[in-house]
């Protein structure tokens, strides 16, 4: 057992992550952006500590896995079935658009062509580890730019398995390329086909079968199983490992059980990952990026535009609303980690000089470094681009909806606006049906809007937080607005715009978070639902039932807590006294069935067997043969099998309990 340099690394490099991450979450800084400093400090580069790079970087590959492993969990085949225009259509316009632009660019730097190729290859790659990442941590997966950044995220790591079979091609040193090929869509096909039939009727029976013998170590092993078996046939097939991981998650969200494999491997997921963005900081050369930073940070600023300009075009082809079309620019404008893999090829194969090499990581790790930023500021970034002149005459040119007049009553007046056409959107329409209330919805969801519409309801497509959409839905006779969306950012922007249009109108929004409240009632909205205090208020009401505390100081406490922004659950406040009953009675009613077959019970009555006098408890009523007996008298006999109504205390409930049993 001599593992000792591997572990004195581990200690260097969790150490330093610790103290770093911990000083940048005081500066309010992404945890990210903490680990890729780190890698930068300890690298062979920095203070040259860590000594087993080889085996960090082989980890961090682990940490890929888990996180496209958990990304493919909460997704399902029907979801990703209605993003496969984004993948296929969008995937091959970001790609194709970045190729031919960086490629064009570097060709005219005195390049030759195939250089110039390699190098677009490079250049089209975004991080799927870092955007995901972020995405997920900012709650924005499910937002259009968010399904957008998967989708594309999701060809990127498909095409990037032709592109290392086109760079033997390119640099001239290929054989038989052409049977690799076939070789690679034919083990494709199989992997799909695998996947889909595991999904369906394999991993579902397997899952069950697991969770049947309620050994949360069988679980675990089993989970973890799936995704590496899954990650190395794809691998075996030629395909990325992080695909196979994803293809995994997916296996596994079609059953029942992928929520608590989740919540399992979450834990796992955070620690690899970390080492993962480690060890691309440990990539950096600090001398040469100090010596080069210039042209560096030009070459990071062309690669922003044109990444931006070629997503955003991609999106825009599919007919999202223009907040949507930049906001998927500006997530996937870095070079991702699968380039890496990629450049290696590229030396081998004399594409890729030392000395461009190092230009590329350098840059690729600043774009890395830079994208928790650009994120965090995406939505001011688009707010301000499209009220520029140019932003203007693009809102302008692309569709904020799709085929609206239709569904829309030019007429309709004195009625609810519906943004977001989710769970709790969904409901409240079917309420407002139900009740007969005349109600509109705006969705950015074109296939969400689709399937609506085939249902008959008012929907349109569209972006709530552009003043043009908000006419269309008559917004200044409207009643009512409930904001129904997860975009923190964008909640916003269609609140200050609700209320440039109109003053009267009844603004209701749905957040997470109960810290939002005060913000969002200074921007104009009348009432906001804080997810995480309604289901506690929902708690305490239930059990406050149970401890028989009278409705009507149930609801004063409910709406005390209500109109005071749940400062009670913030720990501001007290709950004042009056709200409490000066005692609790220990006092139960439930229903117990003999089973016992004891002559002290069985064919005896009420009286002969003195339950009350014994045991503390009344009998209310007898099931006898599926037969209610509710007017009980002394007399009453009690036969194996019946069932008791009984009221007492919890204690004496239980010793009856036993004895009948």
């Amino acid at each position: 057992m001599h593992h000792t340099p591997l572990l004195q690394d581990f200690v260097i490099l969790l150490g330093f992550s610790i103290l770093i991450v911990f000083l940048l979450q005081r500066l309010k800084l992404p945890s990210i952006l903490g680990f890729l400093v780190t890698g930068i400090v300890i690298g062979p580069h920095g203070l040259s500590l860590i000594g087993a790079s080889d085996q960090i970087e082989v980890i961090s590959e682990i940490g890929v896995i888990l996180l496209l492993f958990v990304i493919g969990m909460e997704l399902s085949l029907k979801q990703l079935a209605s993003i496969k225009n984004t993948v296929f259509i969008g995937g091959s316009l970001q790609v194709g658009l970045t190729i031919l632009i960086s490629g064009f660019a570097y060709y005219f730097l005195g390049n030759s062509i195939e250089e110039a190729v390699f190098v677009g290859f490079l250049f089209s790659l975004s991080s799927t580890a870092i955007v995901l990442k972020i995405l997920q941590d900012r709650n924005e997966m499910k937002t259009a730019h968010g399904r957008n950044a998967l989708a594309i995220l999701i060809f990127q790591d498909i095409i990037v398995v032709p592109m290392m079979l086109i760079t033997p091609i390119l640099a001239g040193t290929s054989e038989n390329v052409g049977m690799s090929i076939v070789m690679l869509v034919v083990k494709s096909i199989i992997v799909v086909i695998i996947t889909i039939v595991s999904a369906r009727y394999i991993v579902p029976k397997l899952m069950y079968a697991v969770a049947k013998t309620k050994s949360q170590e069988l679980f675990l092993l089993t989970t973890i199983a799936i995704c590496f078996a899954v990650a190395f046939l794809t691998s075996e097939a030629g395909l990325s490992l992080a695909l196979g991981a994803f293809l995994a998650g997916l296996i596994i969200s079609e059953s029942e059980y992928s929520h608590q494999a989740t919540s399992i491997i979450l834990p796992f997921r955070e620690l690899f990952t970390s080492i993962f963005f480690i060890s691309i900081g440990m990539l950096l050369d600090l001398s040469f990026f100090i010596g080069h930073i210039g042209i560096i940070l030009l070459l990071v600023l062309t690669v922003f535009l044109i990444k931006t300009l070629a997503t955003s075009i991609a999106v825009a082809v599919l007919k999202y609303p223009p907040k949507a079309v930049v906001l998927t620019g500006l997530s996937l404008f870095q070079i991702g980690e699968f380039a890496f893999i990629l450049s290696t090829i590229g030396i081998e194969h004399g594409l890729l000089s030392e000395e461009t090499n190092q230009y590329f990581l350098s840059v690729s790790i600043v774009s890395m470094i830079l994208t928790p930023f650009v994120i965090m500021f995406s939505h001011t970034i688009a707010d301000k681009f499209l009220n520029t002149k140019l932003g203007r005459k693009i809102d302008n040119t692309l569709p904020n909806t799709t085929e609206n007049d239709d569904v829309m009553d030019k007429e309709i007046h004195n009625h609810l606006i519906i943004i977001g056409y989710g769970i709790n959107g969904s409901n409240l329409a079917k309420a407002a049906q139900y009740a007969d209330i005349p109600y509109v919805v705006i969705e950015m969801n074109p296939t969400i809007v689709k399937s609506a519409k085939d249902d008959g309801i008012p929907i349109l497509f569209g972006d709530a937080s552009q003043p043009h959409i908000l006419d269309t839905v008559n917004l200044s006779r409207a009643r009512s607005v409930v904001i129904a969306i997860s975009d923190k950012e964008a909640t916003k922007t269609v609140i200050r715009n609700i209320r440039d249009t109109s003053q009267t109108v009844h603004i209701l929004v749905r957040t997470r978070y109960v810290r939002e409240i005060s913000e969002l009632i200074a921007l104009g909205a009348d009432d906001v639902i804080p997810e995480e205090f309604e289901t506690s208020i929902e708690i305490f009401s239930r059990v406050m039932h149970n401890f028989l505390v009278p409705e009507s100081q149930i609801d004063n406490l409910i709406e005390y807590v209500r109109s005071d922004n749940y400062e009670v659950f913030q720990m501001k406040k007290k709950v004042p006294k009056t709200f409490t009953p000066t005692s609790i009675p220990d006092f139960s009613i439930t229903c117990v069935r003999v089973t016992s077959d004891s002559s002290k019970i069985n064919g005896r009555s009420l009286k002969e067997a003195n339950i009350r006098a014994k045991y503390g408890i009344s009998v209310l009523a007898v099931s006898h043969k599926d037969k209610i007996i509710d007017d009980i008298h002394p007399d009453q006999k009690i036969y194996q099998n019946d069932l008791l109504y009984v009221q007492g205390s919890s204690e004496n409930i239980e010793e009856f309990r036993k004895f009948v049993n």
